[in-house]
């Protein structure tokens, strides 16, 4: 068998550590979503399983919360919410990609992804929506492409009290 690779000369490989190597290093570049979600070195910060944190969070770059969050969270990048996560918060963030349990209104200046099992109860402003099959979502969406963070923007059609109790799915 022969395999092209990033060296030097082709070489007959018969290790079959050397294949697994190659294969690795010749791998088309992931697209950023999964590149997120299967690199957690990706992330500028993880909050996980477990975890409980409750105050306002802002950051930049990308991050993962998997634990128990009360408050609010600003940032003008990533926030991705777990599988496992349960948040009671109001969010504004450039993007956002939901797994887990939202009780609070979301501002998404450029895009809000719920996948599946995600439950969202609360509204939903945001440049892009995606709904994925099988989410919970209760609340009111706009899309608005003219969404402006950096101005504190909030334009959610009513609140949602994020202090009540998140009764788990």
């Amino acid at each position: 068998m022969m395999i092209f690779s990033k060296k030097d000369s082709k070489t007959e490989y018969d290790n079959f550590e050397d294949i697994q190597n190659i294969k690795k290093e010749n791998k088309m570049p992931l697209g950023k979503k999964e590149e997120i979600m299967k690199d957690p070195t990706s992330l500028n910060a993880i909050l996980g399983k477990g975890s409980k944190f409750e105050g306002k969070l802002t950051f930049e770059g990308t991050v993962r919360i998997e634990g128990d969050f009360i408050g609010e969270i600003f940032s003008e990048d990533t926030l991705i919410i777990g599988e496992g996560a349960h948040i009671q918060a109001e969010i504004s963030v450039g993007s956002v990609s939901v797994y887990g349990e939202i009780k609070g209104n979301i501002i998404a200046q450029k895009s809000c992804e719920l996948h599946a099992p995600a439950k969202v109860v609360g509204n939903i402003v945001t440049g892009n929506l995606m709904i994925e099959s099988g989410v919970i979502f209760e609340g009111n969406c706009k899309t608005d492409k003219s969404i402006n963070l950096s101005k504190g923007q909030s334009s959610h059609p009513s609140p949602v009290k994020v202090n009540a109790d998140i009764p788990k799915v």
